[in-house]
């Protein structure tokens, strides 16, 4: 083949997406953040594609924020506007799943395509500087004596510190459905919240409140995993006695209707972008465990992780 026979021929295979990213002589990647700036999903998003720049993985990362209904609107918005685009990802995670099983939205993951898990966290409970409360242990005995009168506040309604607040309710007899949940739509608003005294308890991962954790501006009274973080002096609910242990994770999806080589294609860009510095520190820096799962693995994660959540919801008294 002629040079510029095979010139024009890779121009029409990226014109048409099927040439990998890596081939291509410049990339600039879309990502859809389903939730307000400030949350867990817009740090990793970021993160990503900070590391996807700073790699020269890719030239440019395009970010668009959408946030309600956990998720669900960006989901709709991405899944029409990102038919057959290879260079368009969008975060999503555990809250996505919870938000889709309670919610019910028309337009579900079965839309989009799957490209990889990212990161897996634990939640942690905080309370205001200024809290009349100090321990797990007060909230718990308030929420008995007055279940409405604590006001749980994170994510959105069915994400993974809402399942964990209900979890502990039926564990020390409240009935789940007496919490009194306030969701908001992004890391932000929940942490305004927080800090400005609006909700009793908040919830999220400990990359989120770490720094008003370290500057004293709120109390961490516990953690939902099974042993206590690295480096975070923070008793788990487990050892305080409550049979509360739920973890947290984060991933990537692209549109619908990409072929194999397209969806091929993004999920090497995005395991190149794990093996970056900027990843590594950001992984280090927001206490995130490493949690990659790609391909066939991945697809079949996301199915189990519906069927955990749907039966953890159900006992928890949320369906």
């Amino acid at each position: 083949m002629r040079r510029d026979d095979f010139l024009k021929s890779l121009i029409a295979l990226a014109a048409a997406g099927s040439l990998p990213l890596s081939v291509r002589a410049a990339t600039n990647l879309k990502m859809m953040i389903p939730a307000n700036p400030g949350g867990g999903w817009d740090s990793t998003g970021r993160a990503l594609g900070k590391a996807l720049t700073e790699g020269k993985i890719v030239d440019t990362v395009q970010y668009e924020n959408k946030g309600g209904a956990a998720g669900a609107l960006g989901l709709a918005q991405f899944a029409n506007s990102a038919k057959g685009d290879g260079s368009s990802l969008m975060m999503m995670g555990a809250v996505m799943l919870g938000g889709i099983i309670t919610g019910k939205p028309p337009v579900g993951l079965d839309k989009v395509t799957p490209i990889a898990r990212l990161t897996s966290e634990y939640n942690v409970f905080v309370l205001p500087a200024n809290s009349p409360f100090k321990t797990m242990k007060d909230v718990v005995e308030q929420m008995k004596k007055d279940p409405g009168s604590v006001k749980w506040g994170g994510g959105s309604r069915g994400s993974t510190e809402h399942i964990a607040a209900c979890m502990l309710a039926r564990d020390v007899g409240v009935d789940p459905k007496k919490v009194n949940y306030v969701a908001f739509r992004g890391g932000g608003e929940a942490t305004a919240a927080i800090l400005g005294g609006n909700v009793t308890v908040g919830g999220s991962g400990y990359s989120e409140f770490s720094e008003y954790i370290n500057t004293g501006k709120m109390l961490p009274i516990g953690v939902t995993s099974d042993k206590r973080l690295k480096g975070i002096n923070v008793p788990t609910l487990k050892e305080q006695g409550y049979n509360v242990l739920l973890g947290n994770w984060r991933g990537v999806y692209a549109g619908p209707g990409l072929s194999p080589e397209q969806r091929k294609a993004l999920t090497e860009l995005v395991v190149r972008a794990t093996k970056t510095p900027a990843w590594i520190d950001a992984l280090e820096k927001n206490n995130w465990t490493s949690a990659l799962l790609t391909g066939k693995e991945f697809d079949e994660f996301v199915d189990y992780e519906f069927a955990s959540l749907r039966a953890t919801m159900h006992l928890s008294g949320m369906l």
